[in-house]
């Protein structure tokens, strides 16, 4: 696979030092991954809520949300002051890297051709950069969510892992960043000390073909940088089968909850940060999942 490289540092938007201190040590901001859901009219947000005034509300149940739509499209200036004016001071809004970037192909399979390549992917950093310095203190993590790689996307890591420390490496430093893997078997200390290289955090990730991350902290030590980020996926397939409305707990995760609350309260200590969300498909209802994990880790003080 061709080697690549980036253009110069200074080629990328000029922003603000990073700051530090966001908030007192071991503090945990939880929310959801998105805030769109049409099923949370009613038991969530209060019946009538037009979706326009969804985050409005949002914000103030929770410090801290994912933004999934920048996934799909980049943002623009727009939609990043609408975000910032309909937050007040102390939230924080975390996105995703655009598919464009970290997947780069048309349909199900990613392009490995164009995926992190500089020549595919530096417009829409640039412009997803751009979009979200906007948020000033607002903006938190920016994570890279990448796709499971098959051997015809790369017939092992090592090429993706140059290409990815490439990245990271020409990234501006007025952000925060945040690496999800969905191959198992390149979770390692390789790489968890390539991303301590450059400050990034490893996503601590649950779904259903990965193992738990409690169980990856039984052998390796997952603190990457001085926050943590924790995203609570679960099994698409097994929570669709159960609601399409998403307004209701539909699959008891408890147990994996406790899980979760004994690894966080362990690892939070060590880091100023911990941002943790919820997705519906964890168990049919991401406010009240957050939530359950929220009152866990209370009681473990």
């Amino acid at each position: 696979m061709e080697r690549v490289s980036w253009p110069v540092r200074a080629a990328w938007p000029r922003l603000a030092p990073r700051r530090l201190g966001w908030a007192r040590v071991g503090t945990l901001l939880h929310g959801t991954s998105s805030w769109s859901t049409p099923g949370w009219v009613g038991p969530f947000y209060p019946d009538g809520t037009a979706p326009a005034d969804f985050l409005e509300h949002y914000a103030t149940q929770f410090p801290t949300v994912e933004a999934d739509v920048t996934y799909y499209r980049v943002p623009d200036a727009r939609m990043a002051d609408a975000w910032k004016r309909r937050t007040p001071d102390g939230f924080k809004l975390a996105a995703k890297f655009p598919r464009s970037i970290v997947h780069a192909g048309q349909g199900k399979q990613p392009d490995a051709s164009r995926l992190l390549v500089p020549s595919f992917v530096q417009a829409d950093t640039e412009r997803f950069l751009g979009a979200m310095q906007r948020l000033g203190d607002r903006c938190g993590p920016l994570v890279l969510q990448f796709p499971y790689f098959n051997r015809t996307a790369f017939a092992d890591r090592g090429p993706f892992l140059e290409r990815l420390d490439a990245y990271l490496g020409q990234l501006p430093g007025g952000f925060r960043y945040a690496v999800e893997l969905r191959n198992k078997g390149w979770v390692d200390a390789a790489l968890l000390t390539l991303l301590a290289g450059h400050r990034t955090a490893f996503v601590l990730v649950e779904m259903s073909y990965m193992p738990h991350p409690a169980d990856l902290a039984e052998r390796l030590d997952l603190v990457t940088t001085d926050f943590l980020y924790a995203r609570l996926i679960g099994d698409r397939e097994a929570v669709e089968a159960r609601t399409e409305a998403f307004d209701q707990v539909v699959v008891d995760r408890t147990a994996a909850l406790e899980r979760w609350a004994d690894l966080l309260a362990r690892l939070t200590p060590r880091v100023e940060t911990v941002y943790a969300f919820a997705n519906n498909h964890y168990a049919g209802h991401g406010p009240a999942t957050i939530r359950q994990l929220k009152a866990l880790l209370d009681a473990r003080g």
